[in-house]
């Protein structure tokens, strides 16, 4: 497997250092046969910290704010005058809360140099000719300033790191003598991050900032306010202040005026999209990334959710590829790791060391269908995917259908805001108080869902607004990744495996994991949220006039997933969901028209038409499920 195979025998306590012919002494050691290989010492490496001034003052102090910087470079390339690139991580969280699958914290020695870097990105890329330097974002860490959970101070933070890097900026060492870059560096960047980390790179990148070759955000954010509301379905109380306070580092009182500002600007009371939103809002400036993007995110992800992937992808005019595992809130190195490490090895060779390896030509996109089962793709979503409008009709009178004709009847329900997932997907063919469902016949056929769906609803309702709930369902039995159990679809194993050189300090080993799967009836392919009074705009609320029909769209999450020959597609509707969101529940009634409601599905092959009698679905609780709960805030 190329030069990774050497990487992974290096265990805990070696060093990579592999002799230099006088031939590669004459070009450049790290690089052979085209591709960096690891020649330089680890162990020897240059282990230093920075501060990094930015030009804001957010905590009102009269002082610019910095950013703590901590590298880990290679002192054989310093010492023959080589310029390496970096690979960046910014991030909240290196003091509070780790990173990784084991939850890794920067350490350092007595005298406050960094020791321990988390994650293997240091060890691994080191020693092939890349600097790593990981910033702690403005407000955490060992960083001034206060942080402001997405917005300005966050972005302009990260962002004053690269411009240090590539000569535009000013840094210290911790004694106030001037640190400069430009003698180890050739300014090149590439950031990197899982959640939170991933969405800071997805934010420097649209600020169009020089110096940013490339980023890999993982399942990472690109729109705060599609984080926190959907559409302007409440999520979670308070939720930016409960951010700025898990990873706040400064002292109590400092960032006042911050937290203050977090709570006015993210207005809980309305919803609304606002200029505090739009300052967070990356995808409105995706016109300016020049950097090539390296996507991963899981399909089933119910933190980050997958609109915040497919909306960015969908803006990005620059090449790009992406990873879609099975599995929820997880990085690919904890699903895939061989493939992973050699995918992002390769992908910074050619973006940060111009090396002409040809993956800008693979294809596009790397997808999992089905538990360890993988495809590439030319592209995604799927070139073949066509968008479909599949009718609902009145079927029996209790459980309409999908496709076919549109049905003449109507149904109606009363928001049950305490109605869980589990009993609202669960006996389609039955009455469920609260809930409504339409299925598909059995398929002929197996089918492909790959983009977004939505469901367009002509509804009556009884209150001035209602949040409306959406559920695409595949009922059928088969072998799925368990997203919804501890671990998000991986168990953590006892074994480990080593991802580069290692000193005492800092080892390059962990944990190996395995694909957490089991056998279910059946299976949430989609979920989407829609607060009515939103249907117009997110910018404002246009209230329901009691009586009057109105048409309201829900946005459903971006998936791609194929559905069985023999299984049924299932479209369950509802009011407030407790498990997803915080519920604003209103007591409405909703009368739903189907003649003027449908499905729109991103579809590779046809649905059957609908069958003359309802299908035969029965369905068993999750075993990895607990009781429905209102919904806790996460870590991003």
């Amino acid at each position: 497997m190329r030069a990774l195979a050497v990487a992974v025998a290096a265990g805990v306590g070696a060093t990579l250092t592999i002799a230099v012919t006088p031939a590669a002494a004459a070009g450049t050691p790290h690089i052979r046969a085209g591709e960096t290989v690891p020649v330089y010492s680890y162990e020897n490496a240059v282990r230093e910290s920075v501060w990094v001034q930015t030009t804001l003052d957010n905590d009102l102090d009269g002082v610019p704010d910095r950013v703590a910087v901590d590298i880990v470079r290679p002192r054989e390339a310093a010492d023959r005058r080589i310029k390496v690139p970096v690979v960046l991580e910014a991030s909240p969280y290196y003091s509070c809360c780790g990173r990784g699958n084991e939850s890794e914290l920067k350490e350092y020695d007595a005298n406050g140099t960094i020791t321990k870097q988390p994650l293997f990105y240091d060890n691994f890329f080191v020693p092939r000719g890349y600097a790593f330097v990981a910033a702690d974002l403005a407000g955490t860490g060992r960083s001034t300033g206060c942080m402001d959970v997405g917005g300005r101070e966050e972005v302009l933070s990260a962002k004053a790191v690269v411009d240090w890097l590539n000569g535009r900026g000013r840094a210290t060492y911790a004694d106030g003598t001037p640190a400069v870059a430009t003698g180890w560096t050739n300014g090149r960047t590439g950031m990197i991050g899982k959640s939170w980390d991933g969405s800071v790179a997805n934010g420097v990148a649209a600020t169009g900032v020089e110096g940013l070759e490339t980023i890999v955000p993982i399942s990472a954010i690109s729109s705060w306010y599609d984080y926190q509301r959907y559409n302007g379905v409440l999520r979670a109380e308070d939720y930016p202040g409960y951010l700025h306070e898990v990873v706040n580092g400064r002292p109590e009182g400092v960032c006042a005026a911050t937290l203050k500002e977090l709570d006015e600007g993210s207005d809980d009371a309305t919803g609304n999209y606002n200029g505090y939103w739009a300052e967070r809002d990356f995808r409105r400036d995706a016109h300016k990334v020049h950097a090539s993007v390296l996507v991963a995110h899981g399909l089933n992800d119910t933190n980050v959710t997958t609109t915040q992937f497919a909306e960015w992808w969908d803006r990005l005019n620059v090449p790009k590829k992406i990873w879609l595992p099975q599995q929820g809130h997880v990085d690919p190195f904890d699903i895939r790791r061989a493939e992973w490490v050699e995918t992002l090895h390769k992908w910074f060779d050619r973006w940060l060391q111009g090396l002409r390896n040809g993956i800008e030509r693979e294809p596009q996109a790397t997808i999992e269908t089905a538990p360890g089962t993988w495809v590439n793709e030319r592209t995604w979503p799927a070139a073949a995917a066509r968008t479909t409008k599949v009718a609902l009709g009145n079927g029996n009178g209790t459980t309409g259908t999908l496709g076919g004709r549109p049905g003449s009847g109507f149904r109606t329900w009363t928001d049950a805001p305490d109605l869980s997932e589990a009993a609202a997907v669960a006996n389609p063919a039955g009455a469920v108080p609260g809930r409504v469902a339409f299925l598909s016949g059995p398929l002929a056929q197996g089918v492909r869902i790959s983009g977004t769906p939505s469901v367009s609803l002509r509804v009556q309702v009884d209150r001035p607004t209602t949040e409306l709930t959406a559920r695409l369902v595949d009922y059928g039995t088969a072998t799925r990744v368990n997203y919804q159990a501890r671990g998000e679809g991986i168990t953590t194993l006892t074994t480990e495996s080593c991802w580069g050189a290692s000193t005492t300090a800092d080892d390059a080993c962990y944990r190996d994991t395995a694909e957490n799967v089991v056998t279910s009836d059946h299976a949430i392919l989609a979920r989407g949220w829609q607060d009515a009074a939103h249907r117009v705009s997110l910018r404002f609320v246009t209230p329901l006039q009691p009586g009057r029909w109105y048409t309201v769209t829900v946005p459903m999450q971006a998936t791609d997933q194929r559905i069985a020959a023999g299984h049924v597609l299932g479209l369950i509707l509802q009011a407030s969901d407790n498990e997803y969101s915080t519920p604003q529940s209103t007591g409405a009634t909703i009368r739903l028209d189907l003649r003027g409601s449908s499905l729109q599905l991103p579809l590779v092959g046809r649905l059957p038409a609908p069958s003359a009698t309802t299908p035969s679905v029965s369905t068993a609780p999750s075993a990895n499920r607990s009781a429905p709960q209102r919904f806790q805030p996460l870590l991003p």
